[in-house]
């Protein structure tokens, strides 16, 4: 059986590829560590890889606005490959840093397989300060994701300052609601939404709009999220793994081992 080959990107202040590589290597895949000099030199090409990793970290230090720089040299060096991954049905992940890359590169929600248009952004936290915890989510049973399938609830943590999702307009939010496109969301513990802004706040941790955690494209390839499933890949990740007697896998890991299924076939 073909093993899948993930590239994981990194470079610039990207701080979490190990182990966003050891969460895709645990679900059975290849996992190689790329840094994005190497595809934009042609030593490496995106073509050689059956999907694609963006971890988290702090790309260029989050200046001007966290993943701005990183996916503005992306669209103006390799554009036209990742249009093309995208052309060959590729899976991508974009995980923190990874999953504002991809929102300000325009590659989520994605309107469209053809251009890299940004149509909604991750910005500054409603508590206005860096945000470090562990959140209860919930996925969409109705969505397309390839990634979340099979998969109704995780507790995984977050840590970052701009995670507020906010969609360009209401036409498009409702557009990726009815597509199935938001396909994560932040919940309570026991299990209703949470309010809005401050209201809502520990359980959104950061105000997204709609409560949004994560979007995937329509087809549910591509699948970016702010929470790190791969800081919950074993049971003892977990902050009361002892008094709760967890072993075993931990509750992100169900993510890597959905799309290393599906690319094995």
């Amino acid at each position: 059986m073909k093993v899948p080959r993930i590239a994981v990107i990194t470079g610039y202040g990207i701080n979490s590829d190990y182990e966003l590589a050891e969460a895709f290597r645990l679900a059975g895949a290849a996992a190689h560590r790329i840094h994005v000099g190497d595809l934009i030199e042609g030593r490496i090409s995106l073509r050689d890889f059956d999907a694609i990793g963006f971890p988290g970290g702090f790309s260029f230090g989050d200046h001007i606005a966290s993943g701005r720089v990183f996916a503005n040299k992306l669209r103006s060096h390799l554009g036209d490959q990742l249009l093309e991954a995208r052309a060959r049905k590729i899976p991508m992940i974009g995980i923190c840093n990874g999953f504002q890359v991809l929102i300000k590169l325009g590659l989520l929600p994605g309107e469209s397989d053809d251009d890299l248009k940004q149509t909604a952004t991750l910005t500054y936290n409603d508590s206005g300060r860096f945000e470090d915890r562990w959140c209860h989510l919930q996925a969409d049973p109705r969505s397309n994701c390839i990634w979340t399938k099979g998969v109704e609830r995780l507790y995984l943590p977050i840590r970052h300052g701009e995670g507020k999702f906010v969609p360009a307009d209401d036409p498009a939010l409702a557009r990726w609601r009815s597509r199935g496109q938001i396909c994560l969301r932040y919940i309570r513990p026991d299990g209703t939404r949470p309010a809005q802004g401050l209201e809502g706040f520990p359980h959104n941790p950061n105000g997204s709009i709609d409560d949004v955690a994560g979007v995937c494209t329509e087809d549910g390839l591509v699948f970016g999220l702010m929470p790190h499933p791969e800081a919950h890949i074993f049971a003892h990740h977990h902050p009361q793994w002892q008094k709760l007697g967890l072993t075993g896998d931990g509750e992100g890991l169900k993510l890597f081992r959905n799309v290393v299924e599906v690319l094995k076939g």
